[in-house]
């Protein structure tokens, strides 16, 4: 239930290719930053514009004048990136996207249709097609301890060996407002968080994380 095949319809992000080569998504992050750069450079110049080194926005997207674009990043077609964004780099941001008004990218990759549209922190994360962060909800990627982070499906635990990694969220997915999804978190398909929540290990598709933790399937 935590495989990129699992997670993701790769038919929706131009990073189909690159993900196809890993089993689950956490692998995917360290090289998100060189993959990044390589296919910016493989983009329609018709289509994208290098607006600065090693970054490239759709002439269809919007890009607010008090948004920040850091190096490497693409910003996918009719995409709006509002104002004070801070976009610190390697993000892959897909078509149809919000990113909202003092939001926050690092490392990440967000599918077609992605929404983080108000304050929201998404950082070593991977956001599926038409995933949604409501206000306030963030991804943690560190843990406290500084310890290495392992993924954990009940009693079953899947060492990382990385030390960074925020939310897997799976297609459709929908996070509550002022949740936060701690490290290593992954949240199947079609799966719903209830505002406020403080979301650890793997929740299966199609379910209803509450706020007291209780997870029930969806009917």
């Amino acid at each position: 239930m935590y495989t990129i095949h699992d997670l993701y319809d790769l038919d929706h992000t131009l990073a189909k290719d690159y993900l196809a080569q890993f089993t689950y998504p956490w692998e995917a992050l360290k090289g998100i930053k060189d993959f990044i750069i390589a296919l910016g450079e493989t983009l329609d110049k018709n289509e994208y514009e290098e607006v600065s080194e090693h970054v490239w926005v759709h002439k269809s997207a919007t890009v607010f004048s008090s948004a920040y674009l850091g190096a490497p990043c693409i910003i996918g077609p009719r995409t709006e990136v509002r104002q004070c964004a801070f976009i610190r780099g390697s993000a892959l941001v897909g078509a149809d996207c919000v990113v909202g008004n003092s939001t926050e990218l690092k490392n990440v990759i967000l599918f077609d249709h992605v929404q983080t549209p108000h304050y929201n922190y998404v950082g070593d994360s991977i956001l599926g097609y038409y995933s949604h962060t409501g206000a306030g909800a963030i991804t943690s990627n560190v843990k406290s301890d500084k310890k290495l982070i392992v993924i954990h499906n009940g009693d079953e635990q899947i060492e990382t060996g990385l030390k960074k990694i925020g939310a897997m969220l799976g297609d459709y997915v929908e996070v509550g407002c002022n949740s936060v999804l701690n490290p290593g978190t992954v949240i199947g398909r079609h799966s719903n968080v209830y505002p406020t929540s403080c979301v650890r290990g793997v929740i299966p598709e199609a379910s209803i994380f509450k706020n007291d933790g209780t997870i029930i399937k969806k009917r």
